[in-house]
């Protein structure tokens, strides 16, 4: 019999609005000067985990976020039309990959990820979302339920057999007593 656990996630997410991006890149100084070393010394675009794309042909802005690195690059290299403007696969890309330079601290070439700004103490929201006056990107949270296998008793009794094996029975014993007192 599997037992199983549930454990609470939270996710993190920030949504995108394109009607509402001016494209006026608050967003990216925001980023960049929050992971700025020191915190807010300096702001450079090229640090920021956000970009915003510009479609000229429609006049839209996408900010679009730094995702996971790959070492690879991408096997296909489709290319889209949307409304007569030709977009290839990297366009709306959210990695960092050999293939473009995207994504990448300019100083050290290390490739950047958005992290929702992570801070000691925490920040109620990522800087991005913070400094968007016009409603394009929002902040949002949610919990999940996840199931979590616990040890299978077999396993468990493998471990303890191994434990008493190498440190003996009494050890085993007066350790478990210890820690279940605390």
């Amino acid at each position: 019999m599997d037992d199983k656990l549930l454990k609470k996630r939270i996710i993190k997410n920030i949504k995108v609005d394109t009607k509402k991006c001016a494209g006026c890149r608050a967003c990216e100084m925001a980023c960049s000067a929050f992971h700025a070393v020191p915190k807010y010394s300096s702001v450079n675009s090229g640090r920021s985990r956000i970009m915003v794309l510009i479609d000229e042909v429609r006049d839209m802005f996408v900010p679009i976020r730094a995702g996971e690195y790959t070492e690879a690059e991408c096997n296909g290299r489709n290319t889209y039309i949307i409304d007569g403007k030709e977009y290839n696969e990297c366009t709306f890309c959210p990695a960092s990959c050999p293939s473009r330079d995207a994504f990448r601290d300019p100083d050290s070439g290390l490739p950047l990820k958005c992290d929702m700004c992570e801070d000691d103490p925490p920040v109620e929201k990522p800087m991005c979302v913070e400094a968007c006056t016009f409603g394009a990107l929002t902040y949002e949270e949610r919990e999940v339920w996840e199931e979590v296998e616990s040890a299978k008793h077999g396993e468990m009794e493998i471990g303890l057999k191994a434990m008493i094996k190498k440190h003996g029975l009494k050890k085993v014993m007066d350790t478990v007593a210890r820690v279940s007192k605390s």
